[in-house]
């Protein structure tokens, strides 16, 4: 995909994003970047080409082999974008906070290139969070207008295996140790502006099946929440409470009295 999609996105005038250089060179390593923009979502990135290759991972990456990532292909990012985390301001493109979540390097498992043709990149990751072997494969999308861009990012079986693995656990930036709340909270972060405007909520757009995607994803993981937490709660919590409540006003009502009773004024009367 080269730069040239990553270029017409932004107006390098008005934003401080990397100008989008292609850096000639060997290097391998790979970021993963949290981005809270419309919908959650998780950006799996490689060194590749002097170009970071980027995959949209609407539930983020996963160690357990039973859970097969989509990932949907996106445009290259410079390599310049490896460790940006900040805010990119509403009304652009993308609006939304950023952290990186993971970051580390990458080896190929076999050519390179090869490997992407044939859609089956296998390579191995040394990260903070991510380790071991993994796999994007490329499949055949069914929905009408697909553009041949749909992955999935698979882990391998090896020593570093979790079944199963809860990403939540890990909300934390690899690069600051800071939550996307705090990163959003900074008014010194880094921000920028994009020449692409955010999608109107009213009108349709491409990427609408990867946001109606990660909504679904959001959704369940929201009911699951609810239920556990239901489950977790007395059933008669709301009487203990209730009772609770009652109790302090008789404590308060007897405390008065008490009171009432041994002032001096009631002593002398007697």
């Amino acid at each position: 995909m080269a730069l040239e999609e990553y270029k017409r996105k932004r107006d390098f005038k008005q934003t401080p994003e990397p100008a989008g250089k292609v850096v000639r060179g060997k290097g391998h390593r790979f970021v993963v970047q949290k981005h809270h923009a419309s919908h959650l979502h998780y950006d799996f990135r490689l060194e590749m080409d002097g170009v970071l290759k980027s995959w949209a991972v609407p539930k983020g990456p996963s160690l357990d082999p039973a859970d097969k990532r989509l990932a949907m292909q996106v445009e290259d990012h410079p390599v310049s974008y490896f460790d940006f985390e900040g805010i990119i301001p509403s009304g652009n493109y993308g609006a939304g906070t950023v952290m990186v979540w993971d970051l580390g390097i990458w080896e190929p498992e076999g050519d390179t290139h090869l490997m992407l043709a044939k859609g089956d990149l296998k390579f191995r990751l040394e990260g903070e969070k991510l380790k071991g072997s993994f796999a994007l494969v490329h499949i055949r999308a069914r929905r009408p207008g697909s553009k041949g861009t749909e992955w999935l990012l698979i882990k391998h079986r090896d020593a570093y295996v979790q079944e199963p693995y809860d990403i939540d656990k890990y909300d934390y930036s690899a690069l600051s140790g800071r939550t996307l709340d705090q990163i959003a909270a900074d008014a010194g972060a880094p921000k920028w502006r994009s020449s692409r405007q955010a999608a109107s909520s009213s009108r349709t757009t491409k990427n609408d099946w990867l946001a109606e995607s990660i909504a679904k994803a959001d959704a369940k993981k929201r009911k699951a929440t609810k239920s556990a937490a239901l489950a977790a709660s007395p059933p008669t919590a709301k009487k203990v409470t209730s009772k609770k409540s009652s109790a302090t006003q008789r404590a308060v009502a007897a405390s008065s009295a008490i009171k009432k009773k041994a002032s001096p004024k009631n002593r002398r009367g007697r």
